[in-house]
């Protein structure tokens, strides 16, 4: 299959070319962060830079394996340096590079270097490593394929239900269109980035002593994506099963996992009292096909991945997402960027009066007029329920007039 051109990343990318500062692209492992780099090198080749002044270097392929040494990659970079001209550096993996934010910082003074970095793990922007570059960064957030890029992509615009089903039983991670005609090579390859998120930047990096520990809450999580969950809750239920966990434990595999990317956590907000709550937050997966493979058959929960898709795209539409309390009721999502305040509902179908009227419940306790969605794979005519709309959630994810 040819290049997914991720349009949306690379107008980031061109809007921030020549800006004084590092662009760090951060996501999952196999999400598309190389991808984009090497569409935006093609771009500035095209825009008539030649291929001296661009320097890309990955720094999980072996062959610039020495160049994980900080001085040595510090030497090789000056080293292409021409005096007077830009030169494009593009580190892939970043983390890899022991002190990385020594050389960063030192590449990063140069005024004729323009400075692009991925990353696979949040650790490389964690409280600890920002100081370093606090101020001179933007960071471009990754996700794999949503599912407008997806139909884009196979051509399925005018089947958006089956592409749907395709979407949620193969996966969104780009490479995975390459394989969707082969199963056992698809669900290889998912379970070789699932071990490799696992083992590589989660375990390793975490000095985790029992993988198999970490699997099991990881598995949990995954099985349990749009339910209010806790650490409490979470080691309870996983000791009640036999497997003895405490809640400090599950916190750090938590944390781990959150900062490799392949869970995202959605806290609860009291839309009243304008106030985050302490307990129960809720947890999405960075891909359902990774989902599938770890979990299996028993994976297919219409809702919660509906709830979870939905989720990813605000995301990536650029807003915070938190889950709504409203007096006793509960909000799916309330999205919440600079123009203000949206708030969502998410059920796999709204036919019966009793769910569409649970549904409808606790966005009509709102008084305020920001807009209030209900999303819904029923695939009938969108309705309007004193303001509150419900529409297809196909429909929605593709843009058509959203």
């Amino acid at each position: 299959m040819d290049r997914i051109e991720r349009k949306e990343y690379l107008n980031k990318l061109i809007a921030l070319k020549d800006k004084q500062l590092i662009k760090v692209i951060t996501g999952v492992r196999r999400c598309g962060k190389s991808t984009i780099m090497e569409i935006f090198q093609d771009y500035l080749k095209s825009e008539g830079i030649p291929d001296n002044q661009i320097i890309a270097v990955n720094l999980e392929d072996y062959d610039f394996y020495e160049l994980r040494d900080p001085q040595k990659l510090y030497r090789f970079i000056k080293e292409h340096m021409i005096q007077g001209q830009k030169l494009y550096v593009f580190l892939d993996e970043i983390q890899n590079v022991k002190d990385f934010p020594d050389v960063v910082n030192s590449l990063f003074i140069k005024k004729d270097i323009d400075l692009y970095l991925t990353g696979s793990n949040a650790y490389m922007l964690s409280s600890e490593i920002a100081t370093f570059i606090s101020g001179r960064y933007v960071e471009i957030k990754m996700l794999p394929l949503s599912f407008k890029e997806y139909v884009d992509a196979t051509g399925g615009r005018n089947r958006l239900e089956e592409s749907y089903r395709q979407y949620i039983e193969l996966s969104s991670l780009p490479y995975a269109l390459d394989l969707k005609d082969n199963a056992r090579e698809l669900n290889d390859y998912l379970n070789g980035v699932y071990s490799t998120i696992v083992l590589k930047d989660v375990a390793a990096r975490k000095r985790i002593s029992d993988p198999m520990m970490l699997e099991s809450v990881v598995r949990f999580t995954f099985d349990n994506i749009g339910n209010y969950l806790s650490t409490k809750k979470i080691a309870d239920a996983m000791t009640s099963d036999g497997r003895k966990i405490d809640t400090k434990t599950v916190e750090k595999y938590i944390a781990a996992s959150l900062e490799s990317y392949v869970l995202y956590q959605a806290r609860r907000y009291d839309i009243k009292g304008k106030q985050y709550l302490k307990t129960l937050e809720k947890y999405y997966v960075v891909d359902i096909g990774l989902r599938r493979v770890l979990l299996g058959s028993k994976a297919v929960d219409v809702g919660h991945i509906l709830e979870n898709i939905v989720y990813l795209e605000l995301l990536r539409r650029g807003y915070n997402v938190y889950v709504g309390k409203v007096s006793d009721l509960e909000i799916d999502f309330v999205a919440s960027n600079e123009r203000g305040q949206v708030y969502f509902q998410v059920s796999a179908t709204v036919r019966n009066e009793e769910v569409l009227h649970r549904e409808l419940a606790p966005l009509q306790q709102l008084s305020d007029n920001y807009p209030k969605y209900i999303l819904t794979l029923d695939n009938d005519p969108e309705a309007d329920y004193e303001g509150i709309r419900r529409i297809n959630a196909l429909e929605w994810l593709v843009g058509e007039n959203y």
